[in-house]
């Protein structure tokens, strides 16, 4: 019985208790519903808040000027975290604006660029279902809207049949046979091609074998770990003639950068590791080579670098290491790094906000602001150059830096800072005399910021032997990206030339000098 339908007068006292009844539990829903919304807008708007408030401290990282502790590898692999931060609270504010009964502000989208017209396109074709109008009528197509979509295809295997015809003579019944192409890895599986991709994943994108085995299996062939480690075995063998033609060819140029880097290595039979070392050496950053050897010891002594020097005689770019002193007494020149020296003032003065330091900072901002307008000029005039401004610079910081000295206690932070730079002054502006070299050692620093990446990947060297593998393969590959070739095409094309390339010739193939074949 529908009592709101009824008249008041004619409800018994039963009914008009079932009607009270009623409508105190629709007006209990209701309020139930309303305080629901209310909980549920409350929440949109504090979440919105707390959103907009992240994605703004995130876009001041992204775009504001940086601490130097978050340049390089750290400031890269943020910034990859912060853009994925970004469009993650941009897709739950747009969410979130579309459940609000006022629409949030669009943010204006950039303009994508358009996608390479080299890659191959499949067609996906959408029309209506029916080609008919309401009406009756027949529709007529107009034109279209076309939008692009970035696919991806893991990489196919395929087989290359090398077929071998033979031939016989019918009087003498001689066979005739081609014979059998040189490959790296005499009567083995992989082309050249597969080997390269092997090297590049494990050594220039520091993916283990382990998961390239997955990679593979998923592309349609089981291809084990085990066979991959001996195939990466035999090419660093074979690959180690240009790792020793690129030292030569290196310690043939006068100025050399190096630096180091601690990598773990394990011990044979022990299942424990030990710290050992990457050494990093290139050319001079105004050299005309441009190159990289990574050298793997066993530890840090400067007898490492002495047996990588041999009898060169040149300009030695590095930082205060104590390994290379020996060097210095035996003809090396020691050229300073005026990073070092000035990193030492930046982490005071964001450490302790030091007016000091901030002093300092401004001496090496001017120093650096010469480096930079100069960079194009040819040796003779950078060395003029340096000698008309930035020597009266350096002179005035040098006289400043002792006098401060003066007035600071024995054993602080400011005295530290102050000593490194006082201390190695004569080797921190050699740089002056000579326009071949460069003001800082970052130019290695910049060659040896991939292994630290490699690091969290392949976490430690299996043995000696693996780590000095590693090394020569890791120096071929940042060879060619800095002499503008795809690491890939580079190996692929090395590996297949090297089995009847000439041993006289093999300056050929070194990345600076490498062509395509043909």
């Amino acid at each position: 019985m529908d009592l709101a339908s009824e008249p008041l007068d004619q409800l018994t006292a039963q009914q008009l208790r079932e009607l009270a009844s009623g409508l105190m539990a629709s007006l209990a829903e209701r309020d139930s519903v309303i305080e629901r919304k209310d909980q549920e807008i409350h929440y949109r708007d504090t979440k919105i808040g707390q959103l907009t408030h992240e994605i703004a401290v995130l876009r001041r990282h992204q775009f504001g000027k940086r601490s130097e502790h978050f340049q390089g590898v750290q400031g890269s692999l943020l910034d990859e975290a912060v853009c994925a931060d970004i469009a993650a609270i941009e897709l739950e504010l747009e969410q979130l604006a579309g459940r609000a009964t006022a629409p949030m502000p669009v943010r204006e989208q950039p303009k994508r660029a358009a996608l390479s017209a080299s890659f191959p396109r499949t067609d996906h074709y959408h029309e209506p279902e029916s080609t008919l109008c309401r009406c009756g009528c027949r529709l007529e197509r107009i034109g279209q809207d076309v939008s692009e979509k970035l696919d991806f295809t893991p990489g196919l295997f395929s087989v290359q049949r090398h077929i071998r015809g033979k031939w016989v003579c019918g009087q003498c019944k001689t066979l005739t046979q081609a014979p059998v192409p040189a490959h790296v890895i005499d009567k083995g599986l992989p082309t050249a091609g597969l080997l390269a991709q092997v090297l590049v994943a494990k050594y220039g994108d520091h993916m283990p074998l382990y998961r390239q085995e997955k990679i593979f299996e998923r592309a349609g062939l089981a291809l084990s770990r085990s066979t991959m480690a001996q195939w990466v075995g035999v090419c660093g063998v074979q690959l180690q003639p240009l790792v020793d033609a690129l030292r030569e060819a290196m310690l043939a140029h006068r100025v050399l950068h190096a630096d180091e880097t601690p990598v773990q290595m394990l011990k044979p039979g022990s299942g424990k590791t030990h710290k050992a070392y990457l050494w990093a050496y290139a050319p001079g950053a105004f050299e005309d080579l441009r190159g990289v050897v990574y050298d793997f010891a066993e530890g840090r002594a400067g007898e490492h670098a002495r047996a990588f020097f041999g009898d060169w005689r040149g300009k030695l770019i590095c930082d205060d290491y104590v390994g290379y002193k020996k060097s210095f007494t035996e003809g090396i020149t020691e050229i300073g790094c005026m990073a070092h020296a000035r990193r030492k003032f930046f982490d005071l003065h964001a450490k302790h906000q030091s007016q000091l330091a901030g002093k300092a900072l401004q001496y090496f901002g001017m120093l650096y602001d010469i480096e930079r307008y100069i960079k194009s000029l040819s040796s003779q005039d950078r060395r003029q150059f340096r000698q008309d401004y930035a020597k009266p610079i350096t002179d005035a910081l040098h006289a400043w830096m002792i006098g401060q000295r003066l007035l600071v206690p024995d054993g602080s932070a400011t005295a530290k800072a102050l000593d490194y730079s006082v201390k190695r002054w004569v080797a921190l502006t050699r740089y002056l005399d000579d326009g071949q070299l460069p003001i800082d050692n970052n130019h290695i620093e910049q060659q040896i910021r991939p292994i630290a990446i490699g690091r969290s990947n392949w976490m430690f060297a299996g043995s000696l032997r693996a780590g000095k593998r590693a090394a020569a393969v890791m120096g071929l590959i940042q060879s060619a990206k800095l002499n503008g070739h795809d690491p890939y095409a580079y190996l692929k094309d090395v590996l297949t030339r090297l089995p009847t390339h000439k041993a006289s010739q093999i300056d050929q193939l070194l990345p600076h000098h490498w062509q395509p074949s043909i």
